[in-house]
């Protein structure tokens, strides 16, 4: 039975809209329209949403397994539900790279021609376009995303039905591949509750009537919301999919942040590092006071340093070529061109510049220039001053800017 939710979007024949989410994912449905009706909450099939040729051809694939000496955990593949283990498509490269968790293309064709799924993973780290688009996407939403891309042979399917715990955008660059998508039996999981927690539950669902029964050609664009149920199986031809893997923050998250907060104010406490009584037997006599002052502490707690440290572990900077760097130290001058390193997530904490590369402190006299570039509007090194731009570029924090 084929069936059309209700989030079924075909976008118009032409739509000028800023943004990776409403020009490349989502055309048709407005940003606001997204947030307030889909993000989170329901599934969202936006037909047609343009050509993805660009990001990720089928020669991409080829590329990456026969040349680019991929290791594990960047692939790994799957055959009727299963994950196959990785000694069955990994060997040594021969001299000068006899590291031996690389991939094997011959195994690889052999298990692929057996229909098997390939899966790269963290593409976002391998391909430079998927790269480009990620971090502009995660950037835009707030949250780190990742990208996978699924290579799946005619007829066959990778997994069994089963829930992510990030949400998913998955664009269809390749082939054709059915989906069959059911409303969760786990609404918002978070990263430690996986689907083999509810595996009976998503066995049930995954038998009964589908939200979402369809076929993703290329050009589509299936957005599901953590938790919902899916599984896919190719169609008459190999199919290729990219799953951009929204890691969101949670106000779970937000109260961890708050309750680290809280803790690390108690630890100056020193009646709350005092030693419970002797021979106490439970909790009972002490719990009423210490969540008195835990209590007090959460109402004071400030939960941004810890937030933000949190969230800069979880993605990288853009990339930075060490060659153009060091020619941008050597050759720096007053009209030199320079921007800010992409996805740095940068700062200003009072004097101090905190960034995913570290932090430096600066002088009074530098801060008012440093607004400016985080507010985007330094273009040369003169702006910025030649001293402060030097020790931003031999940082890693600037990086010349094309011309």
């Amino acid at each position: 039975m084929s069936t059309t939710p209700t989030g079924t979007q075909d976008p118009p024949a032409a739509t000028a809209v800023p943004g990776v989410l409403e020009s490349r994912l989502t055309p048709g449905t407005s940003r606001d329209t997204f947030a307030r009706d889909f993000w989170g909450r329901e599934a969202l099939l936006t037909r047609r949403a343009g050509d993805f040729s660009d990001l990720f051809p089928a020669a991409a694939v080829d590329e990456l397994v026969s040349r680019r000496g991929l290791r594990t955990p960047f692939l790994r593949v799957a055959k009727n539900g299963a994950t196959l283990p990785e000694a069955s498509f990994t060997s040594p490269a021969g001299v000068g790279a006899t590291i031996g968790d690389q991939a094997d293309d011959t195994a690889l064709w052999r298990e692929f021609a057996d229909g098997a799924t390939l899966v790269l993973q963290a593409l976002h780290r391998t391909w430079a376009p998927v790269g480009d688009l990620t971090g502009a996407l995660g950037a835009e939403l707030g949250h780190p995303v990742q990208a996978n891309a699924y290579v799946t042979p005619p007829q066959n399917r990778g997994f069994d039905a089963h829930y992510d715990v990030h949400d998913v955008f998955v664009l269809q660059t390749e082939g054709s591949k059915r989906w069959m998508v059911h409303r969760p039996v786990h609404p918002d999981p978070l990263r430690d509750q996986p689907w083999t927690d509810h595996r009976g539950a998503v066995a049930e669902a995954a038998g009964g009537e589908p939200y979402l029964d369809t076929v993703l050609a290329p050009g589509d664009v299936l957005y599901l919301p953590r938790g919902w149920l899916h599984a896919a199986e190719a169609q008459g031809e190999v199919s290729v999919h990219l799953t951009l893997g929204v890691h969101t923050w949670t106000r779970y998250a937000l109260a961890e942040q708050l309750m680290r907060a809280a803790l690390a104010e108690l630890r100056d406490d020193p009646w709350m590092r005092g030693s419970l009584p002797l021979g106490v037997a439970g909790p009972d006599e002490e719990a009423g006071p210490v969540r008195d002052r835990l209590r007090a502490a959460l109402e004071e707690a400030d939960p941004a340093p810890h937030f933000h440290r949190a969230r800069r572990a979880q993605a990288r900077p853009a990339p930075l070529g060490p060659l153009a760097q060091l020619a941008a130290v050597d050759g720096l001058a007053p009209g030199t061109r320079v921007r800010l390193r992409g996805a740095l997530d940068a700062r200003l904490e009072g004097h101090r510049l905190v960034t995913r590369v570290g932090w430096l402190d600066f002088p009074d006299a530098d801060l008012p220039a440093l607004a400016r570039l985080l507010a985007g509007e330094v273009r040369t090194a003169g702006d910025l001053g030649l001293a402060c731009a030097g020790r931003l570029l031999r940082a890693g924090v600037l990086v010349p800017a094309a011309r």
